[in-house]
């Protein structure tokens, strides 16, 4: 249950954090050195009131990935982070679980990307955090929850990332997206949530079930990706995917060739997406 040292710890927390460390704005009226509740909310994926009632006392039970979100927008220490846990009365994840802490070192990396397309997901395909930019191209994830943030359901089940891909394309990634969830099976066996993310897609997904039994081998190789984006019409870039030694976290990063039209309507949408996405002041 979260009690009230829980939000205390949030709050202060909050406060030590200054937005440009996030990768955010720093001008215009603040109160305070830290973050604005709206942006540690927007960071951590949640809802603004769910960050008031948690830092009041008043919200009870967060789940492990409010916790896991909190610690990253926070940009805690892997001991904070635990101790967090511990203050919502949940068990820090263990090694038998599929890694979703990202370190300071790699979190400075990417708050130096700002105006690059950058997310960062798990060995399930879970999405962790997605900067502004990647936001601005591929569409606000904030609001999603549970399975909705993970790259496979959302591709074999859910509304997919509008990328336009060939049939050949289509087939290689969905045969790297089963692979690598197998991997991630016979890496975390312990793991529920990605035990019960693959029933449900071998359930909800004819496709998905056959490349499964099928045994699909593939992997994710660097790419051009055409995306539809409904503001500023196709964008063709280029997606590299960069892996974390020790932790299985993937990063996704798109780049347009300098030059081009697609850098032009990235820089244009980046621009749009950024003013859209920070909080009012305050």
């Amino acid at each position: 249950m979260a009690t009230a040292d829980f939000g205390k710890a949030v709050r202060r927390w909050r406060d030590r954090v200054p937005p440009e460390a996030a990768g955010l704005p720093s001008g215009g009226q603040r109160r305070a050195t830290g973050l604005r509740r709206e942006e540690l909310a927007m960071l951590a994926g949640i809802s603004v009131d769910y960050v008031t009632r948690l830092e009041q006392g008043r919200a009870t039970h967060p789940s492990a990935q409010v916790v896991e979100a909190l610690a990253r927008a926070l940009r805690l220490s892997e001991e904070e982070r635990a101790h967090l846990f511990r203050l919502a009365g949940l068990a820090p994840p263990g090694p038998e679980t599929v890694p979703a802490y990202i370190t300071p070192s790699v979190q400075r990396l990417l708050d130096r990307l700002t105006g690059t397309p950058v997310a960062v997901f798990d060995a399930s395909w879970t999405l962790l955090m997605a900067n502004a930019p990647y936001a601005a191209l591929m569409g606000d994830p904030s609001g999603r929850r549970g399975h909705e943030r993970n790259g496979a359901w959302r591709h074999f089940l859910g509304p997919g990332p509008g990328v336009l891909r060939t049939p050949q394309g289509q087939r290689d990634h969905e045969a790297a997206l089963v692979a690598d969830l197998r991997v991630a099976a016979e890496s975390y066996p312990a793991d529920r949530r990605l035990q019960r993310l693959i029933a449900e897609l071998r359930e909800g997904s004819e496709r998905f079930a056959e490349l499964w039994d099928a045994g699909a081998v593939g992997r994710h190789e660097a790419s051009r990706k055409t995306i539809d984006h409904p503001q500023v019409g196709p964008v063709t870039l280029d997606c590299d995917i960069l892996t974390v030694a020790g932790s299985d976290l993937r990063i996704m990063v798109y780049t347009a060739e300098p030059g081009t039209e697609d850098a032009e309507r990235l820089a244009l949408l980046t621009v749009l997406g950024t003013q859209d996405l920070v909080g009012p002041a305050g």
